[in-house]
């Protein structure tokens, strides 16, 4: 299983971005997809996820502005990040749980990271 992610970018602040993450490879289901982000001397923190019944949750930080979705027929979670701020900058990464056609057991995967850098 792979996790390609993109969308990242130079945006000025009060813009916008839409990442995408596409899972590829044996997947059978995916119960969650998930956006996490990590500035520079921070902690990884949880934006965003989206589960199988397309419940979804934010941080409180995003509110309002970021909007998660997938697309189940193309194992792909995108986020659209709205009125960015410079706080926003980070390297965003996604995260998937999912079950794999060979077993039961879910496992864990996660993108490579895309960078939103947001100039003031």
């Amino acid at each position: 299983v792979q996790l390609q992610a993109s969308g990242g970018g130079l945006v000025q602040a009060g813009g916008s971005l839409r990442l995408s993450c596409a899972a590829s490879g044996s997947i059978f289901s995916i119960n969650f997809m998930r956006w996490y982000r990590q500035a520079p001397g921070k902690e990884r923190e949880l934006v965003a996820d989206i589960y199988s019944g397309g419940s979804t949750n934010y941080a409180d930080s995003v509110k309002g502005r970021f909007t998660i979705s997938r697309d189940n027929a193309k194992n792909t979670v995108y986020l659209q990040m709205n009125s960015l701020k410079p706080e926003d900058a980070a390297v965003y990464y996604c995260n998937v749980g999912l079950k794999r056609y060979s077993s039961d057991r879910y496992s864990y995967y996660w993108g490579q990271g895309t960078l939103v850098t947001v100039s003031s």
